[in-house]
């Protein structure tokens, strides 16, 4: 077992390990074995104890299951909800908001002690000191102090919610609540004890690839520079099939499909007087539905590009099992909410890293010289600004010249001060391009690499494409799907 150093190392151990007992079919036989192989010996590596490390590899390996962790009732549990707090692996993080620093130079201005309108703050000959039972969290002394000399110390979890989701229970460990949480996944990325993470579907996919079926990858356009700089879409396809599957397919060219779909949908609104947003980010869907109920009616009615790719691949095979590929973690919820009866998995790069290394199959080693079927705009949905670059560029090649404003919100505090001035009438753009993660898809919580290494690898090759979208869309015979859906809260 390679040397355990932080959270991704853990992670990875987990599902390397998960992945490699599935291929075997070993997996439910091997369960109780996996904490012991993971964490040897008797002497803690990143824990109080080596029995509360092996419990959370427990909670992990569960969730590599698909189960949510132990503490969670199957009973109480959202079944379209897929990102789960690990209580025990909860290290319950500092609780007192604003804490009073050795900077503190007991001045005689009092200005935050003049400030607390709770009382909260006095005096003492080592300078402020805060009582906590009675300071309300306002941060009112933190913005008066002169010296900088109170800190915010929220915690990472809940500051990294954009949507006020999580907070504290009675023994101090973070609870979700699934009635806000978007499954964005930023509390996944926030959280440096690994305490929060998402379900698995992996075990599943490879139980069905090791079976007598014909199962399909399609890969988000984000994968490009997930495995380094130099390890092309055609390497990674290669790749992919030594997993088993029969064949992979790019969602890119499914984005194509949107941006054609989505930019006549724009101009009816467009002529309309309405305004619209996009639909291809279920993070951002989801902050609609949940957060901004009343702007529904504004969200575009084309599905999402990896919807659009898996009705291409049904008309291939109507009986074939499609998997979803990306570095969404939203993607599963989106999938188990809308639609699991089309795409019945998804993965991120992640788990498909693991499966990789599981399977001893190194990309770079991979020879083959495959085209590839999308466009550079089809391909630049995975940035933000990709979205709506598409959807102009079919404008422009159907000569139709409209002057259509576009919000690009990159974040979702981006996308919430758009989705405010639209329900507050004073948006000044026509359309609203929303996407959850900031950049883009490429830097989706359930990525390989940082988003900054992601983007080199992928403007390397993204930038090659052929750029004329109706024609792809011609050549490929893809340009004849019923590409329209709902959007129930």
């Amino acid at each position: 077992m390679d040397e355990i150093k932080d959270i991704v190392d853990i992670k990875r151990a987990v599902l390397k390990t998960v992945a490699q007992y599935a291929y075997e079919g070993t997996i439910y036989q091997k369960l109780e074995d996996i904490p012991f192989e993971i964490i040897q010996g008797i002497t803690p590596k990143f824990r109080c104890c080596v029995y509360r490390e092996r419990e959370i590899i427990r909670q992990r390996v569960r969730l590599a299951l698909g189960r949510p962790p132990r503490d969670v009732l199957y009973t109480d549990m959202d079944p379209t909800q897929v990102v789960h707090v690990i209580p025990c692996a909860c290290e319950g993080c500092p609780i007192s908001r604003f804490t009073v620093t050795d900077n503190c130079q007991n001045c005689l201005a009092q200005k935050c002690i003049k400030a607390c309108p709770f009382g909260a703050i006095s005096k003492t000959p080592k300078g402020a000191v805060i009582d906590k039972t009675k300071c309300k969290k306002c941060g009112k002394c933190y913005e008066a102090c002169p010296y900088h000399a109170i800190v915010d110390i929220e915690r990472p979890c809940k500051k990294s919610c954009p949507v006020d989701a999580i907070s504290m229970d009675e023994n101090d460990i973070a609870t979700i609540d699934v009635t806000k949480c978007i499954n964005c996944g930023a509390c996944v990325v926030g959280c440096p004890f690994g305490a929060i993470s998402d379900i698995s579907m992996m075990t599943t996919v490879i139980h069905d690839l090791c079976g007598d079926w014909n199962v399909y990858a399609m890969v988000a356009p984000s994968i490009e520079g997930q495995f380094g700089p130099d390890i092309n879409l055609a390497k990674i396809k290669a790749g992919i099939r030594a997993l088993g599957f029969k064949e992979v397919y790019e969602v890119a060219l499914g984005a194509d499909m949107v941006a054609r779909n989505e930019a006549g949908e724009l101009v009816e609104n467009y002529e309309q007087g309405k305004r619209m947003t996009s639909s291809c980010c279920p993070g951002f869907v989801n902050l609609i539905l949940k957060h901004y109920p009343t702007l529904k009616e504004h969200v575009s009615t084309t599905v999402p590009p990896m919807v659009a790719a898996a009705r291409y691949i049904r008309a291939i095979d109507p009986k074939g099992i499609i998997v979803f590929i990306g570095p969404c973690i939203a993607k599963k919820n989106d999938i188990l909410a809308k639609y699991l009866q089309e795409i019945p998995y998804a993965l991120t790069f992640e788990e498909l890293d693991a499966m990789f290394e599981a399977k001893g199959i190194r990309l770079a080693e991979m020879e083959t010289d495959e085209a590839e079927v999308a466009t550079s705009y089809g391909k630049g949905f995975a940035k933000s600004g990709g979205v709506s670059a598409a959807v102009t560029r079919v404008l422009a090649e159907e000569g139709k010249n409209y002057d259509i404003r576009i919000a690009q919100c990159s974040g979702i505090d981006e996308c919430k001060k758009a989705l405010a001035l639209l329900k507050a009438g004073k948006l000044p753009e026509d359309f609203i391009e929303g996407m959850a993660c900031k950049g883009g898809c490429i830097a989706g919580p359930g990525s390989v690499k940082d988003s900054l290494q992601v983007r080199r690898g992928f403007d390397k090759y993204a930038k090659n494409q052929n750029d004329q979208i109706l024609e792809t869309l011609e050549k490929n015979h893809a340009d004849r799907f019923d590409l329209h859906t709902t959007h129930e809260a």
